[in-house]
């Protein structure tokens, strides 16, 4: 079995979310008393989150490379960002390193390309929903058409990605504004509806809508997995 690396602390509402999923997929692969080789560097999130709304990216990259290198170090064989905006860095800190990153991106088009979706939906922080560094990945490497929200609900969605979802605030109204954002990209085509923030999973899951939901969690997580178990 291979250690996996995980850069959490983004928030760390989420990084619980990878433990318990990754955890529990070895468990589920291998039986018995088996779980994973984990080597963790959890990041302070506050002065990063003011360093991204700032537009430092450059200032963001250095923290997170350098506590990519501390789980090298900690003798990890691959490594996962574990929160999708950050991947806006992901080539600085794969540059700092020597071991192999797992990209979130990548493992939720697997999923996508395999179910045939060609037009999906995506949420996540303004940065993620706005900025190309993901769904131009989506598109460019995949043939993926992507849908976002309309600017006002972009706005509903990072928002309470901030305010509420990475302190640990689940709210029964935000949860129906997402919900119909949500039914909003399915009208406008979408096939299928990425949760694309980390902490989105803890709002909303499948069994709240008919839409297709792929929460990027759970996917990356299982990514590992398989990765780390050479399934």
């Amino acid at each position: 079995m291979k250690t996996i690396g995980l850069l959490g602390g983004m928030s760390w509402e989420s990084t619980v979310g990878y433990y318990r999923a990754i955890n529990k997929g070895v468990k589920n692969s291998l039986g018995g008393l088996h779980s994973a080789k984990i080597a963790m560097y959890s990041v302070d999130f506050d002065p990063i989150e003011k360093l991204q709304h700032s537009g430092d990216w450059d200032g963001t990259a250095k923290i997170l490379s350098q506590a990519a290198k501390g789980i090298e170090s900690a003798g990890a064989d691959f490594i996962l960002i574990c929160t999708n905006t950050m991947h806006k860095v992901a080539q600085e800190i794969e540059n700092a390193i020597n071991i192999p990153l797992l990209h979130i991106a990548d493992a939720t088009a697997d999923v996508l390309v395999k179910e045939g979706i060609k037009t999906v939906g995506l949420l996540g922080t303004a940065f993620t929903m706005e900025e190309d560094f993901y769904k131009g990945r989506l598109t460019e490497k995949y043939g993926l058409n992507v849908l976002v929200p309309e600017k006002e609900d972009r706005d509903v969605v990072h928002g309470v990605i901030y305010e509420e979802l990475c302190l640990g605030n689940i709210d029964a109204n935000s949860k129906a504004e997402y919900l119909r954002i949500i039914d909003a990209l399915a009208k406008d085509g979408a096939e299928a509806v990425i949760l694309g923030c980390t902490e989105i999973g803890m709002l909303v899951s499948q069994e709240d809508t008919m839409v297709k939901l792929l929460d990027t969690t759970e996917i990356h997580a299982q990514k590992a997995v398989e990765y780390a178990l050479a399934i």
